[in-house]
């Protein structure tokens, strides 16, 4: 699958292994597990490959706070137990959001992914 990225910060935390341990506050094992899922996502074959795999935990994301996140989705870094999520959404192949973005139909053609970012979503 094809990785973008939101911003060239995210996109450093993602495939530096220096920024991201900045990130973490210096957890190599959160470090090292966000490296594995990037390696994993640019591994599939499209985002089913991802969806199906129970650890990543993949799940759509619901407005919070004023933010829309209709369309995005979350994996987990390492663990359901740490609260730090990769948050990504699928483009069509004119890389553009889907809409709407019904996960369960497009699932199989979804080849590109926007991380957004990585962060503890849910604090």
């Amino acid at each position: 699958m094809e990785l973008e990225y939101s911003s060239e910060k995210v996109k450093s935390q993602c495939t530096s292994v220096k920024a991201a341990n900045k990130l973490f506050g210096g957890d190599m094992a959160l470090t090292r597990s966000l490296l594995a899922r990037i390696n994993a996502l640019e591994s599939a074959e499209n985002i089913k490959d991802i969806i199906v795999q129970s650890t990543f935990r993949f799940h759509s994301l619901k407005n919070k706070k004023g933010r829309n996140l209709e369309g995005f989705f979350a994996i987990d870094v390492k663990s359901i137990r740490d609260s730090w999520r990769i948050i990504l959404q699928p483009l069509n192949e004119n890389r553009e959001p889907y809409n709407p973005c019904n996960i369960d139909e497009i699932s199989d053609k979804v080849k590109i992914v926007e991380i957004a970012e990585v962060s503890k979503h849910y604090e």
